[in-house]
């Protein structure tokens, strides 16, 4: 899929704008958790040259299902079957303990789709470079440290999906 279309893209990105509007990530300033989202569909582009609409809408929406009250239906309707597919590919199950869904991260990483990868690379480098420059207040160098260990696990098993995008993960792990 070649044809972007710009205005479907801030469509994805006003949806999770309002999805999202209550939520903060975890840095010290408690910044709108939009700005994550945003930083993940700037990096697939800019990073790894990802130009295939369905992965950067997807990108957009990938948190929307697992952290706010958005059902499938809605992004089926809104963005498509294959947008729904990719978010959902991405989703992890909340009904799970931490420790399982991080494990099931893990584990399932080599069986996603190459667009699905390009996604969670694009999510990984993001955290990662958060919890580096920006991390939890209430996170101990433990926390971090353990933190980024789990995303290298996590980065192993996807790779071969975007050079580009692995090799900024290395650049940002080993710094």
């Amino acid at each position: 899929m070649d044809d972007l279309d710009p205005g479907i893209l801030l469509k994805a990105l006003s949806f999770a704008a309002h999805k999202h509007r209550d939520h903060r990530r975890k840095d010290p300033e408690h910044s709108p958790y939009i700005n994550h989202l945003i930083d993940v569909v700037e990096v697939l582009w800019r990073v790894g040259g990802v130009r295939d609409q369905r992965a950067l809408i997807a990108a957009v929406l990938h948190d929307s299902i697992e952290d706010t009250h958005t059902s499938p239906d809605e992004i089926r309707a809104l963005f498509g079957q294959e947008v729904l597919d990719l978010v959902l590919e991405v989703t992890d199950d909340k009904s799970l303990p931490k420790v399982l869904r991080k494990q099931l991260q893990v584990e399932h990483a080599a069986q996603k789709s190459l667009l699905a990868k390009q996604i969670k690379l694009a999510d990984k480098i993001c955290n990662v470079r958060d919890v580096l420059q920006n991390p939890p207040a209430d996170w101990s160098a433990e926390r971090c440290q353990d933190y980024l260990g789990w995303a290298r696990q996590v980065v192993a098993g996807l790779r071969g999906a975007n050079p580009a995008l692995e090799a900024e993960f290395d650049r940002l792990y080993s710094a």
